[in-house]
């Protein structure tokens, strides 16, 4: 609507409208006065005494939507920064290859996104699996961003890897977030786990993720990002209504058995944005 002209911004704000005709409000009018177990509905009702039942709130991933516009100007703004997104795990069926032995231009040639033909095989049929049992199950997302410059992040609360932490677990049904060695890296040693120094300033292994100190050391910087089953399932659960009553409640209509695939993105464009917002600050710092 505004913002752009002949493909390029014009420093006016940008602004758009995305058209959605596929919606089903109906499909949630029988939640009305239920609460679903696990889900926003109860603590929106009870913080601001009011909420949208119909799927399209705040508590729905059709939010990120505007994140995702967002991300895809940021990533041409942060151009040769390469950012990529791909599922690594659906329930227990997890890849266990290092990302540098996948082929990422498969992650779009699939439905589940994952960068393994034969694993992705095995995640499309076990959803499969889970929405003819009326169920949920949820997943990791796994992002590697590459060609990034030494520097970005500052060394106290806005750590490049605090602020990459905080977006992710700003986005829908996201459980947990762990960058480099992440867990694992609770149970090794020091001498095992320090990353050696070529003398380009390089490291010879990238257990920190490509960040130290809160702040990116040219390094491939990459994290995984744990999200939830659907709360909303196909199958009866008691719950409560608005007065306390105990109720039974089953979702209806459609219904993801898993948000995972669709999360791919929206983990890219929350990388960008924050990569985006550090590369600004460096060029003011710079001045």
């Amino acid at each position: 609507m505004s913002g752009i002209f002949e493909g390029k911004s014009t420093g006016t704000p940008i602004g758009f409208i995305i058209a959605n005709q596929d919606q089903k409000s109906k499909d949630y009018s029988h939640i009305k006065d239920s609460y679903r177990p696990s889900h926003a509905d109860y603590v929106y009702d009870q913080k601001y005494g009011i909420r949208d039942y119909r799927g399209g709130g705040r508590s729905s991933a059709r939010e990120t939507t505007s994140r995702v516009v967002a991300g895809a100007i940021a990533k041409q703004f942060l151009s040769p920064i390469k950012i990529t997104a791909y599922v690594s795990k659906v329930g227990s069926l997890g890849l266990e290859k290092p990302y540098s032995d996948l082929h990422f231009d498969e992650i779009e040639k699939n439905p589940v996104r994952c960068p393994d033909a034969e694993m992705a095989q095995k995640m499309e049929n076990y959803i499969k699996e889970v929405r003819k049992a009326g169920d949920t199950v949820g997943g990791i997302v796994s992002a590697v961003i590459q060609k990034v410059p030494v520097g970005l992040g500052e060394p106290a609360f806005d750590k490049l890897h605090a602020l990459l932490g905080h977006a992710m677990l700003s986005i829908n049904a996201v459980k947990g977030f762990e960058y480099g060695s992440g867990f694992v890296g609770a149970s090794l040693r020091g001498s095992a786990h320090n990353d050696l120094f070529n003398p380009d300033g390089t490291t010879k292994t990238n257990h920190s993720g490509g960040i130290q100190g809160g702040i990116s050391n040219g390094m491939d910087i990459y994290f995984n990002v744990a999200f939830k089953p659907v709360a909303t399932i196909m199958q009866s659960q008691e719950t409560v209504d608005k007065e306390g009553n105990k109720v039974a409640m089953q979702g209806k209509g459609r219904h993801d058995p898993c948000v995972v695939p669709r999360a791919v993105p929206i983990v890219e464009a929350m990388a960008a944005l924050v990569l985006a917002d550090f590369s600004l600050l460096n060029r003011t710092i710079r001045k």
